[in-house]
């Protein structure tokens, strides 16, 4: 992890940033990983385990890197504190397959519950109505599919951590080579300055969001939302506890009653099939779709990478029309139970 946020840490250090990650919500988000419960099966092998405290961390020194705004880096920092355990995979529970936006908590209410994180704010002089606001902070957030530093990390730590398409050496190019550019609706937006790396960054993109649209992620994330509903109706988990509790405890949760949590556990490879499965446990339905268009400056002006290189927009164009198959199963699970 060390290595990785090292390659995004400004040469002048935003030291206001410490005193924040001493606070009881920031240290929550450790136990909170950020790939949606991949990490607790075999189906995946990230180099290392990512939290969500590791994402809000490397947006915030990205924020700086690109802004030097002590504001906007500390809202970066806090841009994830309502995420409960295993993130996304809750959206699932709550039928929010498309957008995913409903189990994220106010970042407000979270706030409120911590006075030190409170007193902190007051004192750099950050209101509720900045923290509300934080979509407006365009190099931080952006709308799909600009690119903002909240979505440049995503790719970059899938790339690495997760699916192992890309080294830290190719992740350092491409970060060397952003800076900030005025989009087509004529605010702040990060870019690259060369069409060759923009490039490179397009193939990144291709391998993310073609991982998180496969079948072998949403199952993993819906598996876990199943198991997850079936300890609510069991009375061994409340909604609350998982803004509360750590996701190690749940799983050990998971161990104790759920039979197949074992076999999901030690399950190394999905199973495709366009034809129902007899018995087995089984993920089909589409998801939300992850993209990311690049700005890349031109002689004239920034465009969409798609728009100025066929190699990107042949890219683009192939994640658009790949499907993977209708079903998609672990042989050997057939219930939570």
């Amino acid at each position: 992890m060390k290595d990785y946020l090292n390659l995004f840490v400004d040469k002048i250090y935003p030291t206001f940033i410490d005193k924040y990650i001493k606070t009881k919500t920031l240290k929550r988000l450790k136990n909170i990983t950020q790939f949606c419960g991949c990490d607790y099966t075999a189906l995946y092998s990230p180099l290392f385990k990512y939290t969500r405290f590791d994402h809000s961390l490397v947006v915030a020194h990205m924020t700086w890197h690109f802004t030097h705004d002590r504001k906007e880096t500390i809202i970066a920092l806090l841009h994830d504190i309502g995420t409960p355990c295993f993130a996304h995979t809750i959206d699932l529970v709550f039928g929010d397959y498309m957008n995913q936006e409903s189990s994220e908590r106010s970042l407000i209410d979270v706030i409120n519950q911590d006075e030190k994180l409170k007193r902190l704010l007051k004192e750099d002089n950050i209101s509720q109505k900045d923290i509300q606001n934080y979509p407006n902070y365009h190099i931080l957030e952006n709308k799909s599919p600009k690119l903002c530093t909240d979505r440049l990390d995503g790719v970059l730590h899938t790339c690495y951590v997760w699916i192992h398409t890309h080294s830290l050496e190719q992740i350092r190019e491409v970060y060397d080579d952003l800076v900030v550019m005025n989009n087509e609706e004529d605010y702040p937006e990060i870019g690259f300055s060369h069409i060759n790396v923009a490039n490179k960054f397009a193939l990144m993109v291709y391998n993310y969001a073609h991982e998180l649209q496969w079948n072998k992620d949403k199952y993993v994330m819906n598996y876990i939302s199943e198991a997850i509903q079936m300890a609510f109706k069991n009375n061994l988990l409340s909604l609350e506890d998982l803004y509360n509790k750590k996701e190690d405890d749940i799983c050990q949760i998971f161990n104790k009653n759920f039979s197949s949590w074992e076999k999901f556990r030690n399950a190394k490879r999905i199973n495709r099939s366009d034809k129902k499965p007899a018995s087995q446990i089984y993920v089909s339905f589409e998801t939300k779709k992850r993209n990311t268009i690049p700005l890349v400056q031109t002689a004239k002006k920034p465009m969409r990478i798609n728009m100025v290189s066929k190699y990107s927009k042949k890219l683009y164009s192939k994640l658009e029309e790949e499907k993977d198959t209708k079903y998609a199963f672990v042989e050997g699970i057939e219930s939570i139970n």
